[in-house]
């Protein structure tokens, strides 16, 4: 039995925090276990310390993950709950993703300074963003307008934006949903005219791979539906080759014992997209995301990627 509490880890922004929250109520209430039996232990990242330049300038996903999982590999953490969205693809030897919370809204928020939606933005309007893909899809939507690198917590950007910054910006709704600000969302994009990123809106458990002890743990709490949806856009995402440094989206959904899918590809400004949308059984998820994603690959072309950089 287990007699002294397990170590979750997380970065250390409200929004982070929020989630990690949310994985141990989840647990305490699997188990009827009591507050006292979980520490929530804060790192901070890389990512998280250096907010001045976009991430694919400065080495992609891996930034918000390296401190917890050399404490995962090390035994330090029994577990780290992430944003599934910043997971790169590859994870270091002895570690896996196991356990996926039910997936909230993965739509992406425009929040607007002086109006309310992107369409209402005047020429030359400044969006701020540090995702590629939404600013891929900014520009292919709105080629008029400009769009600059907006990085920091949820708190950070919503201050930018209210000290006149840019005049409008974009966040995850689930994320404002997690710490209870979907009201500041001045317009949710729909997933077709603004297809989210791989994964976004599902918050997800790493920890060191065979560790009985932690799979009896977790496993009353994760999600199938999540889980499989999400292996399908990582899927995708890895075969082509997915970081912070390329522009790719991606949303599966799961409905009976099938799962739809669609994916697309762009180039950082916007104006040329590959997109492709399929089915198969949940059974081959994976299978049907790494078809999707080799797929576009060859549809696009090798010069197509020459921009990635």
């Amino acid at each position: 039995m287990q007699t002294k509490p397990y170590r979750i880890g997380t970065r250390g922004s409200p929004l982070a925090l929020a989630q990690a929250h949310e994985a141990r109520d989840r647990l305490m209430a699997a188990h009827d276990l009591s507050q006292d039996m979980f520490e929530i232990v804060v790192l901070s990242t890389k990512g998280d310390r250096i907010t001045d330049r976009a991430l694919s300038a400065i080495g992609g996903k891996g930034l918000f993950t390296e401190e917890l999982e050399e404490q995962l590999t090390s035994g330090e953490l029994d577990f780290a709950v992430h944003s599934s969205k910043d997971m790169p693809t590859a994870l270091p030897d002895g570690l896996e993703l196991s356990t996926f919370l039910p997936r909230a809204d993965p739509r992406d928020a425009f929040i607007g300074r002086d109006v309310k939606k992107l369409a209402d933005l005047p020429q030359g309007a400044v969006v701020g963003s540090s995702s590629l893909r939404r600013q891929a899809l900014i520009r292919r939507l709105r080629p008029d307008i400009e769009v600059v690198i907006f990085r920091g917590s949820v708190q950070t950007r919503l201050q930018k934006l209210a000290d006149g910054a840019v005049d409008g910006t974009f966040l995850a709704n689930a994320g404002l949903q997690r710490l209870g600000m979907e009201d500041v969302a001045t317009e949710v994009l729909s997933v077709r005219d603004f297809l989210p990123a791989p994964a976004q809106g599902a918050i997800c458990i790493e920890q060191r791979s065979g560790d009985a002890r932690i799979d009896a743990l977790l496993a009353p709490v994760n999600d199938e539906d999540t889980a499989v949806a999400v292996s399908c856009e990582r899927a995708f995402l890895a075969a082509l080759d997915g970081s912070c440094r390329t522009p790719i989206a991606a949303y599966a959904r799961c409905f009976n014992e099938r799962i739809s899918f669609s994916g697309m590809i762009l180039t950082p400004d916007g104006k040329t997209a590959h997109d492709i949308v399929t089915d198969g059984m949940q059974t081959e998820a994976e299978k049907l995301g790494r078809w999707a994603g080799e797929t576009l690959k060859k549809r696009a072309g090798p010069g197509f990627f020459e921009d990635w950089t």
